[in-house]
């Protein structure tokens, strides 16, 4: 699925989940490094897991961050 990201550098995170668990995560914009960093340490964890770990996650002071976006991504997928 793909979801468009909000108040973030990132624009979109495309995500593969499979029986809960994340299989593949990559946002599309925003710090190159972080977001594959984020990417990589989601990959093969409970959706429900990554979901309490990254939400609430502001980048500076934005009330958001990309972490808090995939978060929010994920919950709309459960």
């Amino acid at each position: 699925m793909r979801y468009q990201t909000q108040g973030t550098c990132s624009s979109a995170i495309d995500i593969e989940v499979k029986d809960g668990i994340i299989e593949s995560v990559k946002f599309i914009g925003g710090c190159s490094g972080n977001t594959q960093g984020v990417s990589a340490l989601v990959k093969g964890m409970r959706v429900e897991d990554a979901v309490s770990r990254l939400k609430g996650i502001k980048c500076g002071f934005k009330p958001t961050s990309c972490p808090d976006q995939l978060a929010r991504a994920l919950e709309s997928i459960k």
